[in-house]
């Protein structure tokens, strides 16, 4: 993101945000609001999803403050009242935050954040609050399914040359080391969020050398403790056999050839060749590393016909969650100056009132069922999810360190059963409401309707 973007960031919104915090100002409306952020429907063949994205929302809100040249840009539009502009100069978000933290997984429904703030500064951040947890738990979910895919393979990410900008970037990088990936080419996201970075070479490197042998020695000489060869520019089996010279040259100097990757071709059988040559070389060591258009189906097909296949570098299908670009988030308001209220319309009803998430586990420990409950309520066994993480405008806790994140994800992964975690045909995980719940949305329901409609 480039620096005038970051300076923006409260005007990186929707127009009719400001329309209405207008409006309620005029109409001195500043009691406090609660909106639920959740997914209303899976994506095909995805039945979890993996939080992620938190860390810059609370960001956002800690910093919130109108630039201002921001309002003078707003003032130009003679959209705005003098007044309205003047309340805006001294806004700050004062609000709670409750949030099911980054690396847990949520389904479909389940509120994964709940804002409660003075009506103007709730409705003011949807649009961020929305985009800042949308597109991290979107990769995230998507690096988990090639995780489960990859089985104990390791997984790259190398999708920063075609993700939709920089900025989604360094997001994907960061969502899908979350999600399970070990690293990513990305040297920018190294430093900031301090990723492991990986990277061997390109086909124009070995191009650029009179031979491929050339190549491979003067990589070898570069990076004599991080070698990994490419070996499919001209022929990947000769290609091979020549990485195996080079791979012995380096041993008698005292160093070791890590691995080689292929980037093209039947990678099945390829890799079955190369692992052979350096079988019969004994380099057995040697890991053979694969890219190229790979997303979670065609890593489970690979592995599924025999490659023999180390490690993943995943591109352009996770930068891009290809198979599934989008997810259908909505922040609804539930509650405002104490009143919950809900959303009627046909395919988008929302949930009344202020919620939590309560999860139960079986007796292995594997996650059983997750029921949708009042905030003040309590579920017998059950792990209430969201967590305030902001009050009044505050962070409670620091930044997390993003390797316990990575691990709070590898962990519950590790606990949600086979059946939900497939890649086609998953089971969809039980999620049920409580019934006080149930009672509050009926109730809600019937009284929108007599006053609305004039029902009963």
């Amino acid at each position: 993101m480039c620096a005038d973007q970051s300076r923006s960031r409260e005007i990186t919104t929707d127009l009719y945000e400001l329309a209405m915090a207008a409006s309620y100002f005029e109409q001195g409306m500043f009691a406090p609001a609660t909106f639920s952020l959740f997914v209303r429907e899976y994506p095909p063949n995805r039945s979890y999803f993996v939080a992620a994205g938190l860390g810059d929302l609370l960001d956002y809100l800690e910093s919130f403050h109108f630039q201002p040249d921001d309002l003078e840009y707003l003032e130009r539009t003679s959209l705005f009242s003098s007044p309205f502009l003047a309340f805006l100069e001294n806004l700050r978000f004062t609000g709670q935050v409750r949030a099911i933290h980054e690396g847990r997984i949520f389904f479909a429904a389940e509120p994964l954040v709940e804002i409660s703030a003075p009506l103007i500064e709730a409705q003011l951040v949807e649009t961020f609050v929305i985009n800042a947890m949308n597109f991290p738990s979107l990769i995230a979910s998507k690096a988990a399914r090639c995780l489960y895919a990859a089985g104990d393979r390791r997984l790259i990410d190398f999708s920063l040359r075609r993700t939709q900008g920089t900025d989604a970037g360094l997001k994907v990088a960061r969502a899908s080391y979350i999600g399970g990936f070990i690293g990513t080419s990305n040297v920018l996201a190294g430093k900031l969020y301090g990723l492991p970075i990986y990277g061997t070479m390109a086909h124009s490197y070995v191009e650029s050398f009179p031979h491929e042998i050339d190549a491979f020695r003067a990589f070898a000489k570069s990076f004599p403790k991080n070698t990994v060869l490419l070996i499919d520019t001209y022929d990947t089996v000769a290609g091979a056999r020549k990485a195996v010279t080079v791979a012995h040259e380096m041993r008698a100097a005292g160093h070791a050839l890590l691995a080689v990757r292929l980037d093209s071709g039947d990678l099945v059988h390829l890799s079955r060749q190369v692992g052979e040559i350096f079988d019969a070389a004994g380099l057995s060591e040697v890991r053979i590393f694969a890219s190229g258009g790979l997303d979670e189906f065609s890593i489970q097909k690979l592995l599924a016909a025999g490659a023999r296949i180390d490690a993943f570098g995943v591109g352009t299908k996770l930068g891009v969650s290809a198979d599934a670009p989008y997810l259908d988030s909505a922040y609804k308001m539930v509650e405002y100056a104490g009143r919950p209220v809900l959303k009627l319309s046909s395919g988008k009803v929302s949930l009344a009132g202020i919620k939590q998430v309560f999860r139960l586990q079986d007796d292995r420990g594997l996650l059983r069922k997750d029921f949708i409950g009042l905030q003040d309520e309590s579920v017998p066994e059950g792990e209430p999810l969201l967590q305030e993480v902001m009050k009044e405008g505050k962070r409670l806790l620091a930044p997390e360190p993003l390797d316990a994140i990575r691990q709070r994800f590898l962990d519950e992964f590790g606990r949600l059963p086979e059946r939900y975690r497939k890649l086609r045909g998953a089971k969809k995980y039980p999620l049920e409401t409580t019934a006080r719940l149930q009672a509050l949305q009926q109730e809600v329901t019937k009284e929108i309707q007599k006053k609305e409609f004039g029902g009963d």
